[in-house]
């Protein structure tokens, strides 16, 4: 199949190209240099000359905190930008595979969402990303929507890299204790969306690192899986004070009978880890 990924330059895209192309398939893909979705007409005339059959949409407003004070720039990606690139893909008869996330729900559940729970966005950021899912279901019936969480990887700046860089001036860090999620290795998900891709399973799909952890205990399985010395301090939500309000419990799981399942969050960490040494030790 061709493919046609947008926001490839970004930590996901890079990711979701070499799963694909490694997996055989005819890849293309576009940063936002290149392809702003944005733009419909420029969606319309890229997609019109490529004829992907699928289009898989990776460009994303990712500023959580930043979409507080500037929530119209990250609707105009995030919400009518998807709408954008799943009718571009539909012109062309092409299916459209849209990246959203964990924090769509308001994490008062107390237990693992999955794909029928109903969404209650908390800050800008989840609402455009909510808007996004809307819009692409609209725009586009041969469309999957690919929620997942926390995603860490070695083509962008992520939690376990900023983790990593502190700990390089400092030996101790505050990390908060009371949102639990699945943090999620970015080349595990790029594997798991090319594998769903091969199905006709159309809708929500759930899609993250098995198991759950809040951020004070992934951050302190960085530090142990990494071998470095680093006194991770925790902190609650409300003491750290950060922009956007965060769910408190948002790990997800599939309901689905034949769910792609991905590694745990720990394996995913180890995965990383391994792949930034080696990148490391080839510059």
């Amino acid at each position: 199949m061709k493919l046609l990924v947008t926001g490839a330059a970004g930590m996901l895209g890079h990711d979701v190209m070499l799963a694909a192309g490694n997996a055989g398939h005819d890849v293309v893909g576009y940063g936002r240099a290149e392809l702003d979705v944005t733009d419909p007409a420029a969606l319309a005339r890229k997609l019109d000359l490529e004829r992907p059959d699928i289009v898989i949409n990776c460009a994303a407003w990712t500023d959580v905190d930043g979409a507080e004070e500037a929530e119209e720039a990250a609707f105009a990606i995030n919400g009518k930008g998807a709408g954008n690139v799943a009718a571009a893909a539909s012109e062309v008869e092409a299916r459209v595979v849209h990246v959203s996330t964990d924090y769509v729900f308001d994490g008062s559940k107390g237990a693992p969402y999955v794909e029928s729970d109903q969404p209650a966005p908390l800050s800008a950021y989840a609402r455009t990303k909510l808007a996004g899912e809307e819009a692409v279901a609209a725009a586009n019936k041969r469309h999957f929507i690919v929620r997942s969480a926390g995603l860490y990887g070695i083509a962008g700046r992520n939690f376990v890299d900023t983790m990593l860089r502190l700990s390089e001036d400092q030996n101790e860090v505050t990390v908060v204790r009371d949102q639990v999620g699945s943090p999620t290795y970015t080349w595990h998900l790029a594997y798991g969306i090319v594998r769903l891709i091969d199905g006709m399973e159309y809708g929500i799909h759930h899609m993250a690192a098995a198991g759950q952890c809040s951020w004070y205990e992934f951050a302190r399985e960085i530090f142990e899986q990494a071998r470095v010395e680093c006194r991770v301090l925790s902190i609650t939500s409300e003491e750290f004070g950060a922009a956007a309000p965060r769910p408190a419990f948002s790990a997800l799981v599939s309901q689905r009978e034949h769910a792609i399942v991905l590694p745990s969050w720990q394996d995913g960490l180890a995965g990383y880890l391994a792949q930034r040494k080696a990148q490391e030790g080839t510059e």
